[in-house]
C-alpha cells in the first residue's frame, strides 16, 4: 500500500513491539495499511522494523512501563492498542509482577483515558491465578488488571509460539549440535504449538474489529504434540543422533537450581541456552494446549478465520542451519 492512501487517523501503539513476536505484528499492522508507533525502552534497537512498511509508516518511540507519563505520551492519537510486553525469565528490575500485572494494568488504564478504541492484549494459554508457576500467575493477574480498566479489551492466549526467531525449536536444535544427550523435563507434557504469523494475523483482526469485544481466544497450532515428540522432530529436521534424556520433575527442580544460581553468579555469563529456571519447570507440570471451553465457543484462531499453520510447513525452513554442514546437506550427500 503507498503512503498516500494511508489513513491519517488509523494509528496504533504496539508496546513490546521489537521482541519476537512484535515484529510479526508490526508487519501485519503495516500491511493492513496502519500507521504503527512502536512502543519499546530502547527505540535504537527497533529500526529494524521501520523497513516492514512504507516511509514513515513504522516509527519507534521511548516508553517505559514503570513510568505512566510516558505510556501516556505513546497513546497520544492512536485509535488502537496492542499490548506484547512479557518476559519468560525475571532480570534485574525485570520482574514478572512488574511487567506481566503493573503494566499491563498501566497499558490499559492509559487506553481507557485516552479513549481509545480497541486494546489487544496477549497473555498466554496456561495463565491461571492459581498455579504453582510465578509467570502463569501474573500472566492471570496481568489479564485481570486489563478486564478492570477495559472491559472490552480482546485478549490473546496463544501456546508456545515458534518461527524463524523463536526460543523454543531453536533452544532443543542449538543444545543437539553441541550436546551428546538432550535433556527434557516433563516428557509428557503438550505443547500445541502455533506459528508466530498466525498469532500476528489474529491480533491485526483484533486490531481491525475482526474479534468479539470483551472476549478471550485460546491460539494453538493444528497438531498437539508432546515435549518428547517436539525434540525428536527437532532431531529428525536437523539430523543429529542424540539421545532424550527424560528427567523426573524433582530432578529437572535440582538442575535449575544449580543452573540459575550459576547464571546469577556469573552475572549472566553463564550460557542462557544451558539455564533453566526453577519456574520454567512448574510450567511444564501442566499441559500448553487449547481448551475445549474455547473450541466450543469458537475463541480460536479457527473462529477469527485463520488456518493455523503446521510445524512441518514452516520448521524446516529455519532448522536446516543445525545439520552438521547446513544448507548444503543435500550436496554434500549427492
Amino acid at each position: 500500500m503507498s503512503q498516500d492512501v494511508l489513513e491519517p487517523g488509523r494509528l496504533v501503539t504496539v508496546f513490546g513491539g521489537s521482541g519476537f513476536i512484535g515484529r510479526h505484528v508490526v508487519r501485519a499492522l503495516a500491511r493492513d495499511g496502519w500507521r504503527v508507533r512502536v512502543a519499546c525502552r530502547r527505540p535504537d534497537l527497533a529500526f529494524h522494523l521501520q523497513p516492514l512498511g512504507n516511509v514513515g509508516q513504522i516509527f519507534p518511540v521511548q516508553v517505559n512501563l514503570r513510568y505512566p507519563q510516558s505510556v501516556g505520551a505513546a497513546l497520544q492519537g492512536a485509535e488502537a492498542v496492542v499490548n506484547l510486553v512479557g518476559i519468560l525469565a525475571e532480570g534485574g528490575k525485570q520482574k514478572f509482577s512488574a511487567l506481566h500485572v503493573e503494566g499491563a494494568k498501566a497499558v490499559a488504564a492509559a487506553a481507557a483515558a485516552a479513549g481509545v478504541e480497541r486494546l489487544v492484549h496477549v497473555s498466554a494459554i496456561g495463565a491461571d491465578a492459581g498455579s504453582s508457576s510465578v509467570y502463569a500467575r501474573t500472566k492471570a493477574g496481568g489479564e485481570a488488571a486489563v478486564r478492570e480498566a477495559f472491559p472490552q479489551a480482546v485478549i490473546l492466549r496463544p501456546s508456545v509460539v515458534f518461527g524463524p526467531e523463536d526460543d523454543f525449536f531453536n533452544r532443543f536444535a542449538a543444545m543437539a549440535r553441541i550436546l551428546p544427550v538432550v535433556p527434557i523435563i516433563g516428557e509428557k507434557t503438550r505443547f500445541q504449538p502455533v506459528y508466530v504469523g498466525d498469532v500476528a494475523h489474529a491480533a491485526a483482526l483484533a486490531v481491525d474489529g475482526r474479534a468479539e469485544a470483551g472476549a478471550t481466544y485460546e491460539l494453538g497450532g493444528p497438531e498437539v504434540k508432546t515435549f518428547r515428540e517436539i525434540v525428536e522432530y527437532v532431531l529428525e529436521v536437523t539430523q543429529r543422533d542424540r539421545k532424550i534424556l527424560p528427567l523426573s520433575f524433582g530432578t529437572g527442580r535440582l538442575v535449575a537450581g544449580v543452573t540459575q544460581t550459576l547464571s546469577k553468579l556469573s552475572l549472566g555469563l553463564f550460557p542462557s541456552l544451558l539455564t533453566t529456571t526453577l519456574d520454567q519447570v512448574e510450567l511444564l507440570r501442566r499441559d500448553n494446549v487449547v481448551s475445549d471451553e474455547a473450541k466450543a465457543a469458537a475463541l480460536t484462531l479457527e473462529g477469527l478465520g485463520v488456518a493455523p499453520s503446521a510445524i512441518e510447513a514452516i520448521v524446516p525452513a529455519y532448522l536446516y542451519r543445525y545439520r552438521k554442514t547446513g544448507q548444503y546437506q543435500a550436496q554434500r550427500l549427492a
